[in-house]
């Protein structure tokens, strides 16, 4: 079950990576994987820390044909985990590159004595090349190119140094991080031997359709457009957040930049938009309204205005705004003339409703730093609402958060599916195995 030299012009190998951290849910995806056509499977890091090398046990057990891959991602004593490893039924071992070389060597020579051979993780490496030249010649088989999660997430890409490394070395590359049917291809075409997917099937509703549809990619070249497990560009914030909902942008946030109290007007309006704020007193709707005409489209203005009655916001404001292409409005303070607002579906999120307008004074200022809902907000910062309330993202962190946000509305996805077979999220979850321990 090794690649040999005919491999090599041959297919490309498929390998999933299994990254749960329950035992009996990378099962259930690897099973639809291997009806699929997946070739490789890979017990994740993440598998091997929370459930051990039971799991490489038990995919050995259950997929007798197919290489088990053991991401151990060793970075010291190379010698004893591989033994460990290839004992449990790995048949490939995975070690850091950034481990000293006398670890590497150990493991090299531990994979030759158990029938393991070994592939070598670039990740974190700064000269991915050179690394990769040393390794060949240190004895490994296979070399994988690979970008983080957290890397993924800032929007780093494999396809960029695959053919560089491939070019350099003559024992098969690996590609890892971030791939789906839209990347696949270009990775093959760079120069990768093995393509390591994770998200792209493991999240997907149907793994064995995806695998497939994976699969064919690969073989023919030719991608196949998708919205799972993408990585998004900064042109592209504004689709993503739309996309996912203030719970999943909390989640991806862990549980930061929530507005507390401030909540929609009408529900059923979603609201994506950058900041332009607004710091006034109690009733004073001056700077409110003056703001709108400072606005761009697609703009959202929000409003410190004391978190108290009366008014600074209603029905002619909002229709000042719809003119001039503002997303919406979000206010800590108070609105009114809400009958109308709700009738032109504009979105407008407030703490307080009241029947009575203030008085233009024209004291506070526009384009600062205020405080909305308990939340720092800046000019620029990235605001979502929806029926669950506000949720703020810091300009500096928008990509960030955005591809964050879609990873759990993927995960979450691949749940409900699981629920929806007959499961509960306690089960699927299994929550009382994670339960904190008390001594």
């Amino acid at each position: 079950m090794t690649l040999t030299a005919s491999h090599q012009e041959q297919k490309p190998i498929l390998q999933v990576a299994l990254d749960f951290e329950n035992l009996h849910r990378a099962l259930q995806v690897a099973s639809e994987a291997v009806k699929g056509g997946v070739d490789w499977l890979e017990a994740g890091t993440p598998l091997i820390k929370s459930e051990g090398l039971h799991s490489v046990r038990e995919f050995k057990k259950k997929f007798p044909d197919k290489v088990i891959v053991a991401d151990m991602k060793t970075m010291d004593t190379g010698r004893f985990e591989v033994e460990l490893a290839a004992k449990a039924g790995a048949q490939v071992v995975v070690i850091l590159a950034t481990a000293d070389d006398s670890t590497i060597k150990e493991a090299v020579e531990a994979g030759r004595n158990y029938g393991a051979q070994i592939m070598v993780d670039l990740i974190n490496v700064d000269d991915m090349v050179s690394r990769a030249a040393e390794l060949e010649i240190l004895g490994v088989d296979y070399i994988c190119v690979h970008i983080g999660i957290d890397q993924q997430m800032r929007g780093m890409k494999a396809e960029n140094i695959i053919k560089q490394v491939a070019d350099t070395v003559h024992i098969p590359v690996a590609a890892a991080g971030g791939v789906n049917s839209e990347t696949a291809p270009k990775l093959v075409e760079a120069g990768a031997k093995i393509v390591i997917v994770g998200g792209a099937i493991t999240k997907a509703e149907n793994a064995e359709q995806a695998t497939r549809t994976l699969k064919q990619t690969m073989l023919t070249r030719k991608p196949v457009a998708t919205k799972l497990y993408k990585k998004y560009g900064e042109e592209e914030i504004v689709e993503v957040f739309r996309m996912c909902s203030t719970p999943n942008i909390s989640d991806a946030m862990h549980r930061r930049g929530e507005m507390r109290r401030i909540l929609p007007v009408a529900p059923g309006f979603k609201m994506v938009g950058k900041a332009l704020t607004v710091r006034t007193y109690p009733g004073d709707w001056a700077k409110p309204v003056e703001s709108i005409d400072l606005a761009g489209k697609g703009d959202v203005i929000v409003i410190e205005a004391g978190g108290k009655e009366p008014a600074v916001w209603g029905e002619l404001a909002s229709w000042s705004c719809r003119t001039q292409g503002v997303e919406g409005v979000v206010i800590d303070g108070a609105i009114r003339d809400v009958e109308d607002i709700r009738e032109m579906k504009f979105p407008a999120f407030s703490r307080l409703i009241s029947p009575t307008a203030g008085e233009p004074k024209g004291f506070g200022e526009i384009n600062v730093e205020i405080t909305c809902g308990d939340v720092k907000v800046r000019p620029g910062d990235y605001i979502i609402g929806d029926d669950n309330g506000i949720v703020v993202v810091p300009k500096e962190s928008a990509i960030e958060v955005a591809n964050r946000s879609i990873d759990v509305r993927e995960k979450e996805n691949r749940v409900r599916e699981e629920i929806k077979r007959g499961s509960t999220l306690s089960k699927v979850q299994k929550l009382k195995d994670w339960e904190k321990v008390i001594g």
